[in-house]
């Protein structure tokens, strides 16, 4: 079997992960979300829908970010109970 042509040992934080973690969540949180609200919004042509969609979704994607960051974060610190 040939060898992986690239590997990672990430020391911290996986980005690629939380890169990957982040897209997928956005679309399955946003998508929902982003329907949600547009019901009552007044949305006459397909620019306001698009604009629409963008607003909201830059903030769904910042706050599905920064909370899987903060996750990948808290995961990576060692618990100071578990060396007693």
């Amino acid at each position: 079997m040939p060898e992986p042509v690239e590997t990672t040992d990430p020391e911290g934080v996986d980005y690629g992960w939380v890169m990957q973690t982040t897209f997928v969540l956005t679309i399955v949180v946003g998508a929902p979300i982003v329907a949600l609200l547009s019901v009552n919004a007044d949305l006459p042509t397909w620019g306001a829908r698009a604009e629409f969609a963008i607003r909201v979704g830059a903030v769904v994607w910042i706050l599905t970010a920064l909370s899987v960051f903060a996750y990948a974060k808290y995961t990576l610190t060692d618990d100071p109970l578990e060396d007693q």
